[in-house]
């Protein structure tokens, strides 16, 4: 029985997620032990492309990457906790536009599709240290939007943001979600320092404060402390299990969005990879806590999806060594057992 919430939809759909195709999987280890390398050789490359074919039910490739960032603003830049002024969300949605954003050459030189979607950035959030930041109809209804994200057709997701604010909003929710001290949460982002990062950590700390009764609910996390850009980037990796894409996760901001699906089901992220473990303090912990090892660790604190993009590249890689490399039989290589 539901009770006609805008959220029932979101929690039904969370209770029903698809599996793993385990026959794909068998099918690409077997294939895998004729390949002209010795076994594990490649190391997580083979375990990707094992993963791949997991979440498409076919053989590992990637022939339609996507690279959708969501932009969102946020109400509790009026207290101070960002460096830059709320106007920059909408310049670099213009710049990611004209092609001059890093992600962009990153798209380039990966031949990764790019997608931007702005999410109301003249109407900010409210400022989740005085109210909710959305009430459930709006966020339902942004999770909803973000799912349209795979609309015509992709076999890899790598989900980014951006947003003047957000890891104030990422650093809330994760406090929320796992406890600890507001500090513990908090890191620079874009820049934060000095009496703004003390700002920063006022702020986490007053808003779970005030939503303390209400965060015992995944949901209830996300539409209290989070943006429409988190909102969208959850209702996106839904919709990417729900038509079995695999999908990356970029940064710090980008893991908020998947955590709320964790601390639902468990098992919500199994399609998902981490792309890396940003400069951000405390984003190594939030991976621990959705049980996910990144594939790099480059120092980078951009968003944007620029992570997740580097490491659709590697994806890319995991899948063309499998199913470009010769076996044993076709390269007329010996195999371990041969005389």
């Amino acid at each position: 029985m539901t009770s006609g919430l805008p959220f029932d939809d979101i929690r039904n759909l969370i209770e029903a997620l698809p599996g793993p195709d385990e026959a794909a999987v068998a099918a690409v280890r077997e294939r895998d032990v004729q390949l002209t390398k010795p076994a594990g050789a490649l190391g997580r490359l083979e375990s990707i492309a094992e993963w791949l074919a997991a979440w498409t039910g076919r053989p590992p490739a990637v022939t339609r990457p996507l690279v959708a960032v969501f932009a969102g603003n946020h109400g509790v830049v009026e207290q101070g906790v960002a460096p830059f002024p709320q106007s920059v969300t909408m310049q670099m949605v213009q710049n990611f536009a004209a092609g001059g954003a890093a992600v962009n050459q990153i798209c380039i030189a990966h031949d990764l599709g790019l997608k931007v979607f702005d999410l109301a950035l003249d109407y900010p959030t409210a400022d989740i240290t005085k109210e909710a930041a959305m009430d459930e109809k709006t966020c339902a209804a942004t999770m909803a939007f973000g799912m349209e994200a795979i609309a015509g057709g992709t076999d890899l997701l790598c989900i980014g943001e951006m947003g003047i604010g957000n890891t104030t909003i990422a650093a809330a929710m994760f406090h929320g979600l796992y406890g600890g001290e507001a500090a513990d949460w908090v890191g620079p982002g874009t820049g934060s320092a000095g009496d703004v990062l003390t700002r920063k950590i006022d702020a986490v700390s007053c808003a779970v404060a005030l939503h303390k009764a209400h965060l015992k609910d995944p949901l209830e996390v996300l539409r209290r402390l989070g943006g429409r850009e988190v909102a969208a980037m959850a209702g996106a990796i839904l919709a990417a299990r729900m038509e079995r894409i695999p999908v990356i996760i970029d940064g710090y901001v980008a893991t908020a969005a998947a955590a709320v699906l964790h601390a639902l089901n468990p098992n919500a992220l199994d399609h998902c990879l981490a792309g890396h473990v940003s400069a951000e303090p405390a984003h190594a912990a939030a991976l621990a806590k959705i049980g996910k090892e990144p594939l790099l660790s480059l120092g980078m604190r951009l968003g944007e999806g620029s992570g997740a993009a580097l490491a659709a590249g590697i994806v890319k890689s995991a899948a063309l060594c499998h199913s470009g490399m010769a076996t044993f039989d076709q390269a007329g290589v010996s195999g371990k057992d041969a005389e």
